[in-house]
């Protein structure tokens, strides 16, 4: 099983603590780097300071509702670098609004997911993501 890099673009800090534990569980990352809006994202992807030293991701996991730049002005902006735009968004969020979906994919989204509401389908939705993105389907 290959070790993934993640990036979760995530600006509450719970959610980034509980998503982070429900990934770890499953024992198939190699790493997960963590920024709390669009903006460090991009800094991120970009390898701008403080990110110089960071791995590129095999996958990025975003929230929508985020200050400074939200998650669809970051989808966009990501999927316009061409040294990056290859890798899946998968955004994650708590909004289940139809705008938001279909602006979502319209913007070249890989995946949209609604938050559960507890831990225990965080952990389930961790172990999906663990076997899709690594067992089922193939990463550059």
């Amino acid at each position: 099983m290959k070790k993934l890099i993640i990036l979760l673009v995530e600006d509450n800090k719970e959610d980034a603590f509980l998503i982070r534990e429900a990934l770890e569980d499953q024992e198939f990352l190699k790493e997960l780097y963590h920024v709390v809006n669009g903006v460090e994202a991009i800094k991120f992807l970009k390898k701008e300071k403080p990110f110089g030293q960071v791995e590129i991701p095999d996958l990025i996991l975003m929230d929508i509702n985020m200050p400074v730049m939200d998650g669809h002005e970051a989808l966009k902006r990501i999927k316009s670098l061409e040294v990056v735009k290859h890798i899946p968004v998968l955004m994650l969020t708590t909004s289940s609004r139809k705008e938001d979906i279909l602006k979502a994919y319209k913007e070249q989204s890989s995946s949209y997911i609604v938050k559960p509401d507890d831990i225990y389908e965080l952990e389930i939705l961790a172990e999906t993501i663990k076997n899709y993105w690594n067992n089922t389907v193939r990463l550059p």
